[in-house]
This record gives structure tokens, C-alpha cells and sequence, in this order.
């Protein structure tokens, strides 16, 4: 069930219930692909620096180890040892990101796996087992992400045909939850509105799936190309169209100024990997703006990161340490790196929260990106 607390112009300061707890809105997703955040974070790692929802990838998992693997250890969470929530995107992203490897029918997708070669076919049923096996908190549904520079036409037979895989999820999933061997029979389900840039697909849309009264609603198919104005533009249009009463979900979103611009919007969940891969490049987020760490002036630095901040790299390490660890290619460098980011998102999301609830989001939001541009 979500609660929405407060609004604050159209941000929302919301509440989702869980099986497996509850989600403090808007919120940051740690991505960990398969199973684990890149960088050797380890899951008590993400306890210690706020993380409420760790997102996985059911493609990967499903590849390696393997999902049935993975539900005879006794789900996800005990695999990796996680007792708080996870998102499972679907697999639908790969049909998009691996365009070269895959087949798109009516009945699903026909996929060559990029590790080995071998045959995967995934459809919406395929894809909600694979999710019920994995026994995340949420799972998302099975679609198709075309690219941002598609033609209209076949932008427009491609969400006809995510929608139609919708209601094969949903109805999918409602079978997989009733069965007696199902270790999270209360698995959520979020839908995914698409429609590339096109404003008038995006809206009929976002107005089809309302109408299923599902659990969230993720807008997918953004930060695939196109401009900031424009992912704002299909914003400003979408999540009108979507029930203000459910979570709103910005997928594979972004930047902090993406993040605070979406949230301005009214969404409140995110996920981005450029926490983690840009800490595992030396490219660490500060309030001052991004710093890269194979800077020669940073050689001599004594001081941490950045100052004031509480995350474990700045409580103990130089930026000259950590400098000298990424050049001598120390897997030390990029834990540190990684930890730091994912701890100045999840602290960001903090401050978001408490900026809606008091009323000050705009302030906040101005305050923090002038930082962010202006500093040094």
C-alpha cells in the first residue's frame, strides 16, 4: 500500500508498505545487477549508508546463476543477504540493449545470450516466473523499450504490444502469487508506460494502464538518447496521466539534477548505475559538483572527498589516498569511490524528503544544483 504524506507543488512525499518493509519516497534504488552493487560493496556496506531498495536484473540472473538456482537457495534475499526490498526490472531493457543479439515476436522475445551464446526466449509470462523465482518485492513487467529515434509508426505498434504483454503479466503474476511452492506471495507489480518522445502515445498510454489498478507505474524508455528538455517535456505530460495514489517510477534516471528536476515533477523512485560506475572511474558526486580523482591537484590533498560528509570514505581517507589507490589500480580506490556516491544519493534522497515535507522543495532544489554547478 502507498501513503502519500505530503505534495509540495506536484512533489510527493510518500510511504510504500512492503513485505519486506517500508519505502521512504522519493528514493534512490542502488543498482546491483546481479546480485551485488560493482565495487565490492558488500550488503551490510549498504545498510551502513541508507540504502532502502536494491535494485537486481532478471535477465542476468536468470542467465547466471540462474533463477531456479536462485529460488532453491531460498530466494533472493537470502541469497544475498538483503532483508530489505528489491526491484526486479524485467528483462525488457535487454531487448533494447542487446538489439543485436535478440528477436521480437507477439508471443515475446528470442534472445542469444551474451555470455554464451545459448537460446533464451522470454515473454511476459517467462519473465513474471523468472521475477516469482527471484522472489523480489517488486517486479516489473515484461516490455519493450524501443529506441528514442524510432519512427512513430513503430513506436506506436510496439507500446500497442506492451500493453497487451501488461495483461499477460498481470494475469500471470496473479497466478504465480496463488501457488502453494511461491516463497513471496505477495510480489508487487509494476507497469511501464512508453512511447519514446512521441507526447500523444505517451499519454494514451499512461491512461491504459491507470485504468489496471496495478501496484506502481514506472515511465521507461527515457535517458535513452534523448535531450533532458526533452525527458522533462514527456514528464510534464506523463505522470499527470498516471494515479498520483500509486509510486511513480523514473527508470534508469539519472543524474542529481535529474533527480531533483523528475522529482519537481512528481516522481519518487529512481535507479541510475552512474553512482557506481562513475566511483569505479575515480568520478566522485560532491555538493560543490563531480570531482575527478586522477586529478594531479589532488595528489598532495589531505582532505576527504568532501567535507562534512559521513560516508566511510570521508570519516577515514585522503583524497591523496584514494588517488594514489586508483592509479595503482587498488580495488580499494573504487569501494571507496562507489560508497561515497551511493551515500551522497541516498543522503540527497534524505534531504529531499525532509525539503518536501517542510515545504521547501523549491529552495532545496535551487540551493543544491547552484551548489552543485557553481562550486569548485
Amino acid at each position: 500500500m502507498y501513503e502519500l504524506l505530503k505534495k509540495d507543488g506536484l512533489a510527493k512525499r510518500g510511504r510504500l508498505h512492503t513485505v519486506h518493509g517500508v519505502i521512504e519516497t522519493p528514493v534512490f534504488m542502488n543498482v546491483g545487477t546481479a546480485a551485488a552493487i560493482k565495487g565490492a560493496v558488500s550488503t551490510d556496506d549498504l545498510q551502513t549508508i541508507g540504502t532502502q531498495v536494491q535494485l537486481s536484473n532478471t535477465y542476468h540472473l536468470h542467465v547466471r546463476p540462474g533463477d531456479e538456482i536462485v529460488k532453491k537457495l531460498g530466494g533472493l534475499h537470502k541469497f544475498m543477504v538483503w532483508d530489505k526490498p528489491i526491484l526486479t526490472d524485467s528483462g525488457g531493457f535487454q531487448v533494447f540493449s542487446l538489439a543485436g543479439l535478440r528477436r521480437i515476436k507477439e508471443e515475446g522475445v528470442y534472445f542469444q545470450s551474451h555470455i554464451d551464446g545459448r537460446k533464451i526466449f522470454m515473454g511476459p509470462e517467462e519473465s513474471m516466473q523468472i521475477q516469482s523465482n527471484l522472489a523480489s518485492t517488486i517486479a516489473m513487467a515484461f516490455d519493450e523499450c524501443p529506441s528514442s529515434v524510432a519512427d512513430k509508426e513503430y513506436i506506436e505498434k510496439s507500446v500497442d504490444r506492451t500493453t497487451r504483454w501488461l495483461h499477460r503479466c498481470k494475469t500471470e503474476m496473479a497466478r504465480l502469487n496463488s501457488l502453494p511452492d511461491t516463497i513471496n506471495k505477495q510480489q508487487l507489480l509494476f507497469g511501464i508506460n512508453q512511447g519514446g518522445i512521441y507526447e500523444d502515445i505517451r499519454i494514451r498510454h499512461a491512461r491504459e494502464i491507470a485504468a489496471l489498478n496495478l501496484d506502481g507505474y514506472a515511465i521507461g524508455g527515457l535517458a535513452v538518447g534523448e535531450s533532458h528538455e526533452d525527458m522533462y517535456r514527456i514528464l510534464d505530460v506523463v505522470v499527470p496521466n498516471l494515479p498520483e495514489n500509486k509510486p511513480t517510477y523514473l527508470m534508469g534516471v539519472g543524474t542529481p539534477v535529474n533527480i531533483l528536476e523528475a522529482v519537481e515533477r512528481g516522481v519518487d523512485f529512481f535507479d541510475c548505475v552512474y553512482p557506481s560506475r562513475n566511483g569505479r572511474h575515480g568520478h566522485v558526486y560532491t555538493n560543490q559538483g563531480k570531482r575527478n580523482l586522477f586529478n594531479a591537484r589532488y595528489e598532495l590533498d589531505e582532505r576527504p572527498i568532501e567535507e562534512g560528509c559521513q560516508c566511510p570514505a570521508c570519516r577515514s581517507y585522503s583524497r591523496a589516498y584514494i588517488r594514489h589507490l586508483l592509479k595503482a589500480k587498488e580495488m580499494l580506490g573504487m569501494r571507496l569511490c562507489v560508497l561515497h556516491n551511493l551515500y551522497f544519493y541516498n543522503t540527497m534522497m534524505s534531504e529531499i524528503r525532509s525539503a518536501i515535507e517542510a515545504g521547501r522543495f523549491q529552495e532545496y532544489k535551487q540551493r543544491k544544483i547552484d551548489g552543485m554547478m557553481n562550486g569548485k
